[in-house]
């Protein structure tokens, strides 16, 4: 099979799936949110859950990488494997995003809803570093096999502390569409991201947007 594919491509119900080292990366599938423009930080010792409706994003890319931090407690330093992906634009509808903090107390669960009216949440410069990932996809020009410092329709590698070989494996295309997406991330930033409905609340026990 060519390393490239051009054209418009659908996968359904795909996932992402990834073997990310010091040496070489490699990641396939897509996802919503993370920023070129934010500087460097250790990841939390906790992930999240987002889902949306759909999303619809320009200049997309993706490459493997490694996020670090440290546990929950602090006790120890933690390196996860994830599938970096951006888009230099791009909508969101129905977004919901969770986390769950065990306290003494029980489980606290944060639940950030937005856009869910006429009005989608607007982000540009968006990169997530994602765990976990399905969707419904339909990609436009998709090029498959690129090195990621190759990786020039999205809005390129972040930099800064991240862990990821520039030229280990990537995917780029001129567009993206997802629709049901259910997805675990380490890491969201943007350069800018717009939440139009927001609504967050706080909830005893654990409660999750899937």
């Amino acid at each position: 099979m060519e390393s490239q594919v051009r054209g418009g491509t659908r996968w359904k119900r795909f996932a992402v799936v990834m073997v990310p080292s010091v040496a070489a990366t490699a990641a396939i599938g897509v996802a919503l949110a993370q920023g070129a423009l934010a500087a460097s930080f250790s990841v939390s010792g906790q992930s999240f859950k987002v889902t949306a409706g759909k999303l619809v994003g320009t200049g997309f890319s993706q490459y493997g990488a490694i996020d670090s931090g440290k546990s929950l407690d602090g006790s120890k330093d933690e390196h996860h494997p994830v599938a970096v992906s951006a888009f230099k634009k791009a909508t969101i509808n129905n977004l919901c995003q969770s986390v769950v903090t065990p306290t003494p107390f029980g489980n606290v669960s944060l639940l950030l809803r937005a856009g869910g009216g006429s009005t989608p949440v607007e982000a540009s410069n968006l990169y997530i570093d994602v765990a976990d990932l399905s969707a419904d996809a339909t990609f436009n020009n998709i090029d498959i096999g690129v090195a990621a410092k190759d990786a020039t329709k999205g809005p390129g590698m972040k930099g800064g502390g991240e862990q990821a070989n520039p030229f280990g494996f990537a995917q780029q295309a001129d567009s993206a569409t997802l629709t049901d997406v259910k997805q675990t991330a380490w890491a969201t930033t943007a350069g800018t991201f717009k939440l139009s409905g927001l609504k967050m609340s706080l909830a005893v026990g654990t409660k999750e947007c899937y």
